[in-house]
């Protein structure tokens, strides 16, 4: 698995993830650089089962593993069926554990998640690894003696996020967290010659420990370096809405609602997202830049970036449903090509109200939001901007009949070329 988009001779994957600013902190530029330009190697990174899915703030760490399988190394993607039944410390307060046989399911769904990233064939194979299968076998004796010695507490003590709880208490199961993630180090060098971990730049305390712990077994040497945590210019959290989290998983997120997260991403931001999250080259990112900046209302950076992450996410097919949605919902193609999960999806995100009966087009247009007022309602139909499923209505009282349903349930609403809503029929 080798990527022909990034610029080749000494130097190139280090300068490339420089260039797209992917290294925020390491453990020497220098050894990270004989490191990923001196042939192949076995990297990890870990992904804690703390929810159902991966949602697009992990996407920064997929992402990465996938560009450096692409350049010939080798990932080991590590679900923490252990450290994922403690919880790394939070500097507001003690986390609510799970019980075990949630975390289990979790860890499946999540390592299902993983597989479009990269691949699992070839000679640098990914490989997906449980800390649980290790982490497990030890006894409290054992983790203390063999693990526990090599950690001076006022090390541990000195991280920030452990300062931030000392006032208001922190447990010893929290505070043991970065014991865990630093012996995953350790055995993944042992069993897999693992010899490189990176994260994000909030896990720069445990993964320097997990460095120094490898070093401390006799070890080593091994190498680490963070990417910078994603944020938004206007200060809001990145990968969140209005409904909450933007996951993978499409039952909890539809690739609509994914889409379009993309879509409307900040002209501010858009073209550091693009230089994180995309595999265009450097010259195609530099030309997208470029127009970004002389049109951005055309947001060509939002949707080249929109339907390639929507792409590696949910696949081709559930892209190209997407873009007909995306196009139908304003009379430039056919409702009917649509499936009632992307109508839905797509009327979701539009605003759809609910209606156990159908009045008329100047109330329907009334209670979907688009006007104010049935007044209001038969002035937009009068003046004929007014549609139901993309046709002109021009009858002060038109009605619609339950023939007019897209798959027996759904309308679509629309008040010009720009403002819709749906309408979804319960019986």
């Amino acid at each position: 698995m080798t990527d022909s988009n990034l610029p080749h001779g000494r130097d190139s994957l280090t300068e490339d993830l420089r260039w797209r600013g992917l290294i925020q902190d390491s453990t020497g530029l220098d050894e990270l650089r004989e490191l990923l330009d001196g042939g192949a190697t076995t990297f990890y990174v870990g992904f804690d089962p703390t929810a159902p899915s991966l949602h697009v703030g992990h996407l920064m760490q997929v992402t990465t593993a996938r560009r450096l399988q692409l350049a010939g190394h080798r990932p080991l993607l590590l679900v923490g069926g252990a450290t994922g039944q403690i919880g790394d410390p939070k500097e507001s307060a003690e986390r609510t554990l799970n019980p075990p046989e949630v975390v289990a399911g979790w860890v499946q769904r999540i390592r299902d998640q993983l597989e479009p990233f990269v691949s699992y064939t070839g000679e640098n194979a990914a490989q997906l690894v449980n800390n649980l299968d290790w982490t497990g076998e030890m006894s409290v004796v054992e983790f203390l003696r063999d693990v526990g010695k090599h950690f001076p507490v006022n090390k541990m003590l000195a991280r920030e996020v452990v300062k931030a709880r000392l006032e208001t208490g922190i447990s010893f199961t929290e505070f043991s967290y970065q014991l865990l993630q630093s012996h995953d180090f350790f055995e993944l060098h042992h069993r897999h010659g693992c010899q490189l971990q990176y994260g994000g730049s909030d896990q720069w305390g445990n993964i320097t420990a997990g460095v120094d712990y490898v070093r401390r077994r006799g070890a080593g040497p091994v190498q680490a370096f963070t990417t910078p945590l994603v944020t938004r210019s206007d200060g809001t959290k990145f990968g969140k809405t209005e409904g909450g989290a933007v996951w993978l998983d499409p039952e909890l997120t539809s690739p609509y609602a994914f889409y379009q997260f993309w879509v409307n991403a900040d002209d501010r931001d858009v073209t550091r997202y693009l230089r994180y999250f995309s595999f265009r080259s450097r010259e195609e990112l530099e030309a997208l830049e470029k127009e970004a900046a002389e049109r951005p209302a055309a947001r060509a950076a939002q949707r080249a970036l929109a339907e390639e992450l929507t792409t590696l996410v949910h696949g081709e097919r559930e892209m190209a449903q997407v873009v007909a949605a995306s196009q139908a919902l304003f009379g430039r193609g056919s409702l009917d090509d649509l499936t009632p999960e992307t109508l839905r999806a797509a009327l979701t995100e539009a605003g759809l109200v609910h209606l156990t009966e159908l009045p008329d087009v100047a109330g329907l247009l009334r209670d979907s939001g688009l006007v104010p007022s049935l007044k209001e309602a038969r002035r937009v139909i009068a003046e004929g901007g007014a549609y139901v499923n993309n046709t002109r209505v021009t009858e002060v009282d038109a009605t619609v009949a339950p023939a007019d349903l897209l798959h027996g349930r759904y309308l679509v609403l629309r008040r010009g070329k720009r403002s819709f809503a749906g309408v979804e029929l319960r019986g």
